[in-house]
């Protein structure tokens, strides 16, 4: 008799999350274009937006991104390869190992929040968790990025110098202690480099892929 066949999911040990307004679908273009196919590190992503603008943002970004970028479904698991992007007018949020959505009062006047999916983000994966502060206009982002750092995870803000609009940046680099102040040209690379060192120095080995 044959055994059962069982396909093990990999299993996800850390999150990039990037929270982007008015002028960041351009250094997303920029950003995501710098991950290779095989990042170990799901991405998930907030860009304000209006509530009618159905997957356009989708292709867009995927254009210039080798991983899959979709927008999630509620309870939708959380899987490598991907760039999840929040819907429009649902605040996404992430509860362990699948995402969560929300149509709670907007944050800063949006939603989806970047706020709400950051802390969500630190809630679930604490020390594990990346987060990308973008241009915009804004102050939301600022309280979930300081939320990110609290639980001692990495926060990264573009140089609000280089930001179409450096309200965000700015809020966010007076909210916590930042770890780097990027241009959009090395946010990627270094989203390359620190998605492996951020997770060995936090001790965890069985990062890339599942394998050790």
């Amino acid at each position: 008799m044959k055994g059962k066949l069982t396909v093990q999911k990999p299993e996800i040990k850390g999150l990039v999350v990037i929270g982007a307004s008015r002028g960041g679908m351009r250094v997303l273009e920029k950003l995501l274009s710098a991950l290779p196919k095989e990042f170990s590190l799901p991405v998930v992503v907030v860009q304000h937006r209006g509530g009618d603008t159905e997957d356009v943002l989708v292709r867009l970004l995927q254009e210039h991104c080798a991983l899959t970028v979709k927008e999630p479904e509620d309870k939708e698991v959380i899987l490598l390869g991907h760039v999840y992007l929040a819907p429009a007018d649902y605040h996404l949020l992430v509860e362990g190992d699948h995402f969560a959505m929300s149509n709670a009062e907007p944050v800063w006047y949006s939603r989806p929040s970047i706020d709400v999916l950051f802390e969500s983000a630190a809630d679930s994966y604490g020390e594990r968790v990346i987060g990308v502060i973008l241009t915009g206009n804004n102050q939301d982002g600022a309280k979930g990025l300081a939320a990110i750092k609290n639980q001692g995870g990495t926060a990264i803000v573009q140089d609000p110098a280089t930001a179409e609009a450096r309200v965000m940046p700015e809020a966010a680099i007076a909210a916590t202690n930042i770890d780097r102040i990027l241009s959009p040209e090395k946010i990627g690379p270094f989203l390359v480099k620190q998605g492996t060192e951020h997770l060995q120095q936090k001790g965890i080995n069985r990062w890339h892929n599942g394998k050790q």
